[in-house]
């Protein structure tokens, strides 16, 4: 599913869309990811869970955990929890995302920029964005598709992180520490870039890439399926409400922090 992801983006439009969003994009995944290991110290949330919110709630919702949940040996139960924390939130800003842009007189640009960046899953990007405006809707699109490239280099961070923890708790059991790069790396996302890249030169018509992003989309849902199948609502029940708090605190900050940046960028009209 990951790897036939990469048939819907553009690396070219992905490198003119990213002059002005790169900046902001990098402030929120920052921001993301260091306030969730804080509420994971804080509220004293599963690490793992802890991780895929931050990662789902910053880059790109599903995509992003279903790609980082093998790096970090990640549980079925932890990425129910990293989904619905996402989702949840991003079923609000659908919603209130039109009503606020309006209300502070956003143009097409700077609100399909700020929706871009701050709204979650790819899906609820586009219903924001087009609720907004058609062209709000093209430019939104555009950058969530180029935020989407993040999940490259934040897997291979991640899968350095895996490692040197593996070694650490090798070397602590007093186990043979033999954890190479090879067993660690994601190798799925040299298959993702790959993809990205060829759809990118014309080497698969647009019609065909068109196709095998559907088919990524029906393998994600049916991955996400068997997840749900193997997840149990009395296990969620023992995490309580502090994974849902902790997606909540890191959604109203990543859109903070868009709207921030927009506004030193002087990208906003106040």
């Amino acid at each position: 599913a990951v790897v036939l992801l990469g048939f819907g983006l553009n690396l070219n439009v992905g490198l003119q869309t990213g002059k002005q969003s790169l900046p902001i994009i990098i402030c929120t995944i920052t921001t993301s990811l260091l306030v969730a290991f804080a509420m994971h110290k804080l509220l004293h949330i599963d690490g793992d869970i802890s991780t895929l919110i931050g990662v789902g709630s910053s880059i790109c919702g599903g995509s992003a955990i279903a790609a980082i949940a093998p790096v970090i040996d990640a549980s079925d139960l932890d990425i129910v929890y990293g989904m619905s924390a996402t989702f949840l939130f991003d079923m609000a800003m659908i919603v209130l995302f039109p009503i606020m842009g309006r209300a502070m007189g956003l143009s097409d640009m700077a609100y399909g920029l700020w929706t871009g960046t701050a709204v979650n899953d790819t899906s609820s990007v586009v219903a924001a964005g087009y609720a907004f405006s058609e062209g709000a809707g093209d430019f939104a699109t555009m950058v969530k598709l180029t935020r989407t490239l993040a999940i490259i280099p934040t897997v291979v961070v991640f899968s350095f992180v895996s490692m040197h923890l593996k070694k650490k708790e090798a070397a602590a059991s007093g186990g043979a520490v033999q954890i190479k790069w090879k067993s660690v790396f994601p190798w799925f996302i040299l298959g993702f870039l790959a993809m990205a890249v060829l759809s990118s030169v014309g080497v698969i018509p647009a019609a065909a890439a068109a196709a095998l992003k559907k088919v990524s989309k029906f393998l994600m849902v049916t991955a996400l399926a068997a997840v749900g199948l193997n997840t149990s609502f009395a296990e969620m029940k023992k995490s309580g409400a502090a994974p849902m708090v902790h997606g909540f605190l890191i959604s109203a900050l990543v859109v903070l922090v868009a709207l921030a940046v927009e506004y030193f960028m002087g990208i906003l009209p106040f």
